[in-house]
């Protein structure tokens, strides 16, 4: 990996002023991490919710670095002096936070220029748009890396994610070991907290994705307004050289209208220049999946093994991006019939006629996306297994039960991760939602309800007609509907998606539902096999 450790080189790409000390010689290492601070090192203050660099300057430069970077502002509003940094030199930037993102695309060497790099933004789709995307470039004979909401993976390595975006130190570096292995493209979500707090200042992308926006991420430590939201999703595209358009969405003009390059749109709209139609949805002994036609900028006929309209949609958005890459078509048809995405409506084997799959929705807006698609396929009864997370806003345990009550024929009520708090607690507060939705009632504008409201709600409901049941036990819920199914029922197991753990009481325990439905299937199968002897 080759640094790039020249002090008026690292500093070259951005605005800055020089207010103590002088700039020369090179930097042994690039730092964000106040604990890693080593002698000759350059350090960026990154102000943060619960820290700030700023203030511990005395004991960053006392600890051996050679150049601190500084936010004007922050200096100026807190007065903070310089009078005892002595041998160090301080730099000011306007923000920090975009000054990281090109001293490390310089540090790294502009590993994003080496590489087709392709950014995916929206509030719904990005994940399973850009495992499609790997999977097509793969079947080309590329070698992809890929970074978001599951994971950071490619050729011999995988890291657990934090976060959707990471920030622009870790991108670079990830950039520059793609780089190494021989890398010809990076797919990457996009989130909206990435284009904020400049994450992904430093670099171009080759290709813009804008997949859809709905509110979302709307409130305390994220967004001000859906307005802020929509914005912030915007700047992707003044960041690339090529933007991919769901022309579909209510805000696709919008997005057009803030891009700096040339754009292609994609939807069912007749006005998009790739149109997906004759829509058919599939049903093959349970797998469920969707086929249609191309037409526009490329002719072809698709399938996609996983359900609803939603799955078109992301399939167009990598059809586009992998047509614009010059892959071959019938490469293109191969790759996508064959995609799976971990916890992303991933369908599972189970002992019995019905179908159980897995997803990551884990708000009611999701739930009732994911919920009105699956009612297409006409399933006897649409069942939803979900809970919802503890230390968090009790309002979406009240929106993801009416959500449940409205569009689900049998509701498992669960836990998700309780956190610090009781599950049994997190519980009432979904089923006082359910007993609204079984009223008619959207509660996705209820932020708090008294517990005297809890009770009353959950009293007054008629529990001989209520479809719903209660298990705060995560496995034991789903060994539940396992053991109780009928034919021809479909089933989601919503929430968890790709995670492999839940947390309780501060402690991370490892569950998988993966693991958790093959080892009662194969309970299952052995009592049957007792059974026929």
């Amino acid at each position: 990996m080759n640094l790039i450790t020249s002090l008026d080189k690292l500093l070259s790409k951005f605005e800055y002023e020089v207010l103590k000390g002088e700039l020369n010689g090179d930097i042994t290492e690039l730092l964000t991490d106040t604990r890693k601070v080593s002698e000759g090192s350059l350090f960026v203050c990154i102000k943060g919710v619960n820290y700030d660099p700023h203030e511990h300057i005395d004991e960053i430069a006392n600890n051996g670095a050679k150049v601190i970077v500084v936010e004007k502002g922050v200096i100026d509003s807190k007065n903070i002096s310089l009078e005892n940094v002595k041998s160090t030199t301080v730099v000011a930037a306007n923000d920090t936070r975009s000054a990281l993102g090109y001293i490390a695309a310089e540090y790294f060497d502009h590993p994003a220029d080496k590489m087709k790099i392709i950014g995916v933004t929206g509030t719904k789709g990005k994940t399973t748009t850009t495992y499609m995307v790997k999977s097509v470039l793969e079947s080309a004979g590329l070698k992809v890396g890929l970074i978001g909401t599951i994971e950071i993976v490619y050729e011999g390595t995988q890291i657990n994610s934090v976060n959707t975006t990471p920030d622009s130190m870790v991108i670079e570096e990830q950039f520059a070991r793609m780089v190494d292995v021989g890398c010809d493209a990076c797919v990457m979500e996009v989130s909206s907290q990435a284009m904020l707090l400049h994450r992904v200042d430093g670099f171009t992308f080759e290709i813009g994705i804008f997949t859809n926006i709905s509110p979302d991420h709307i409130g305390p430590n994220e967004h001000d307004s859906f307005e802020d939201y929509l914005y912030c999703k915007s700047l992707l595209f003044t960041k690339c050289r090529y933007a991919i358009i769901n022309g579909d969405d209510e805000h696709a003009s919008y997005i057009l209208n803030a891009c700096k390059c040339d754009s292609l749109t994609y939807g069912l709209n007749e006005a998009c220049d790739l149109q997906a139609y004759d829509i058919n949805l599939v049903n093959d002994s349970g797998l469920l999946g969707v086929t249609y036609r191309v037409k526009g900028e490329l002719l072809m006929d698709v399938r996609v093994n996983m359900p609803g309209t939603f799955s078109v949609y992301n399939s167009m958005c990598a059809i586009a991006i992998c047509n614009r890459l010059g892959v071959n078509a019938d490469v293109i048809k191969k790759a996508i019939e064959s995609a799976k995405v971990k916890g992303r409506i991933e369908m599972l084997d189970v002992p019995g006629n019905y179908t159980l799959m897995i997803d990551y929705a884990h708000n009611a807006m999701s739930l009732k996306a994911l919920l009105i698609s699956l009612r297409e396929y006409n399933p006897k009864r649409l069942v939803a297994l979900f809970g919802c997370g503890g230390n968090r806003a009790k309002g979406r345990r009240y929106a993801m039960g009416s959500v449940s009550a409205r569009f689900a024929d049998f509701t498992i009520i669960t836990s998700d991760n309780p956190r610090d708090e009781e599950p049994d607690m997190i519980i009432k507060d979904i089923i006082a939602g359910y007993a609204l939705g079984l009223q008619g009632k959207e509660a996705e504008d209820i932020d708090d309800l008294s517990e005297e409201e809890v009770n009353t709600l959950i009293d007054g409901m008629d529990h001989t007609k209520d479809k719903y049941i209660m298990i705060a036990d995560r496995i034991e819920a789903i060994r539940y509907i396992m053991n109780n199914f009928e034919e021809g029922d479909l089933v989601v197991l919503a929430g968890k998606g790709h995670e492999d753990y839940q947390i309780i009481k501060g402690k991370k325990n490892h569950l998988d539902e993966r693991e958790v439905v093959a080892d009662i299937a194969d309970e299952i199968i052995s009592r049957q096999g007792r059974r026929d002897k």
